[in-house]
């Protein structure tokens, strides 16, 4: 592609300017969905836990843990749309500013980020971490080796070409606050793993090298408190799924539930061995020296507090960590439950048979998204087909397909996991039941989230194998038993091959061919907004609701 003038781009930008704002009127409200009905579909929820198990020390670290995490909000506002305080002036609206702050930008990202401004365009795919102007053919044909690197914005230089900006000079001044808080936590903290965490993710903050603080993240074992801060996931780049998204979440460990989860810790390996596809398939093993925790979270900033809150973890996302070294898996306990009670029950009344409903239980649900966690460290990283990573190969697409591999295979380990009494509660009925209704819940984050898409494309194809039926008579849906199981082991198995062949328009079709709503899924959908179920939570949080000085 030709590069662009500098008049030639000045006219662009302005134009882009022009199609992207808004004006200082309340009348720009885009009334598809008014602002309350919009803000009616989160629940707000406190993020608190006991902190008088803590030390006074601990206290302090943690509230400086809050401190660091801040700024984070602030690196994925830029991130995902560009200068917050020129959107918020453009708004005269307090309800509209408040769902603009909740979206970070003005575009809704609970209804496939359709704009909620009139006069908004939509959402660059990119998000702000290209220029709006840029073309994947300009992408692509220009030659830079740090143009797919996870840390770097691409901008344009005075003569209108591509540039790569490193993060830690696009965002100096956040990580200088960050780094001090990081830095004066490891100095307070008595736990020797996590001060040099601390210390080694400040470092990283300003050289984006993140392999060695992500190595010992992993090597924490035995701290009380933790955080998880930086760019992480790629979830925002719906372009290429190359650029890492800023986030903070604050966590106080649970050592009660988290000794319950240490035994599955082992059984990687044999898991990995047993995937429903040939061999060359799942030639990495699995590292087992990373652990499983839970915790409760205490704070929520950038990318994590935006659209379907996470209510689980499994990180580092280096392939090659997680193949040598392994991950660490973080059930996120309190805001769990606040989901489960406040949304996923709710809706099973609703859309799941009476007769099964008996199955929806809050250990299927826990247990559920463990095993989510853990499989994504199932399957292999690298292609077999010499594309490089399977996320460098499937770009757009590899969140979602990731997200759905995780879903499916979850079922599977349970249901090798409990032929070996290793898991005992329940029984595989309420893994089965809590599992589709979980499904509704998801897909109502939209197409624009890859859980809500991953949730769409396991449902139509539960629903043309007959795992899952509609019942006329209870307008509901049912689970059935004898389908569900053999269902999910083959679209294990289709979406292992897709990823290990790096196959981006096999996964294109796939996508087309499951990722629609059809009547049924519509219906049922309108039914649970009719009834005013939320879609997700947000949070009343910080060292003030904690009783932190």
């Amino acid at each position: 592609m030709k590069r662009l003038s500098p008049l030639l781009l000045m006219l662009i930008l302005f134009v882009s300017f022009a199609f992207y704002s808004c004006d200082n009127s309340s009348n720009r409200l885009n009334d598809e969905m008014n602002i309350n009905e919009r803000l009616d579909q989160y629940t707000s929820v406190k993020l608190t836990t006991d902190i008088s198990q803590l030390s006074d020390s601990q206290k302090k670290v943690l509230g400086l843990l809050i401190e660091a995490a801040k700024p984070t909000t602030d690196i994925f506002w830029s991130e995902a749309y560009g200068d917050k305080s020129e959107l918020m002036d453009m708004i005269d609206d307090p309800e509209a500013q408040k769902l603009a702050a909740i979206n970070y930008g003005p575009w809704d990202r609970l209804q496939d980020n359709k704009p909620f401004i009139k006069g908004v365009g939509a959402k660059p795919k990119g998000a702000n971490f290209y220029p709006v102007d840029m073309d994947k053919e300009e992408f692509e044909n220009w030659d830079n080796p740090e143009k797919d690197d996870l840390y770097t914005l691409i901008r344009r230089d005075s003569s209108g070409n591509l540039k790569a900006i490193p993060y830690h000079e696009a965002f100096a001044q956040q990580n200088k606050i960050i780094v001090k808080k990081l830095h004066k936590a490891a100095e307070i903290t008595a736990n020797e793993a996590l001060a040099n965490y601390l210390n080694l993710r400040a470092e990283a903050l300003l050289n984006d090298e993140y392999k060695e603080s992500d190595i010992a993240w992993l090597k924490m074992k035995n701290n009380k408190l933790g955080i998880i801060i930086g760019p992480i996931e790629t979830y925002e780049d719906a372009l290429f799924g190359y650029k890492a998204a800023h986030e903070g979440v604050v966590l106080v460990k649970d050592k009660e539930w988290s000794q319950q989860l240490d035994k599955f810790r082992s059984v990687l390996p044999e898991l990995q061995k047993g995937l429903p596809v040939p061999q060359k398939y799942k030639e990495e093993t699995p590292g087992s020296s990373g652990d499983f925790n839970v915790y409760d979270v205490v704070y929520y900033a950038g990318s994590a507090n935006t659209g379907g809150k996470t209510i689980a973890i499994n990180l580092p996302n280096n392939p090659d960590i997680r193949t040598n070294v392994g991950t660490r898996r973080l059930e996120l306990k309190n805001v769990m439950r606040d989901k489960y009670d406040k949304i996923l029950i709710p809706i099973s009344e609703l859309l799941i048979v009476p007769e099964q409903q008996q199955h929806i239980t809050f250990d299927a649900f826990f247990s559920n998204t463990l095993f989510h966690e853990i499989a994504h460290g199932l399957g292999i990283g690298h292609t077999i087909t010499g594309k490089g990573t399977v996320r460098e190969a499937l770009k757009d697409h590899y969140s979602a397909l990731e997200e759905g591999k995780a879903d499916v295979l979850d079922l599977y380990m349970i249901h090798e996991l409990r032929k070996q009494d290793m898991i005992t509660e329940g029984n595989i009925e309420d893994n089965f039941v809590t599992f589709v209704a979980s499904i509704f819940r998801s897909i109502r984050f939209g197409t624009a989230d890859a859980h809500g898409v991953a949730n769409l494309i396991r449902f139509n194809y539960y629903l043309e194998k007959g795992a899952v039926q509609y019942n006329e008579e209870a307008d509901a849906f049912q689970v059935n038993f004898d389908k569900i199981g053999e269902a999910s082991q083959s679209l294990s198995h289709d979406i292992l091959i897709m990823q290990g062949d790096g196959n981006y328009d096999a996964v294109d079709s796939f996508v087309d061919e499951y990722g629609t709503v059809g009547p049924k899924l519509q219906d049922a959908l309108d039914k649970v907004h009719d009834a005013d179920i939320p879609t997700d939570i947000t949070f009343e949080q910080g060292k003030e609701v904690l009783g932190l000085k």
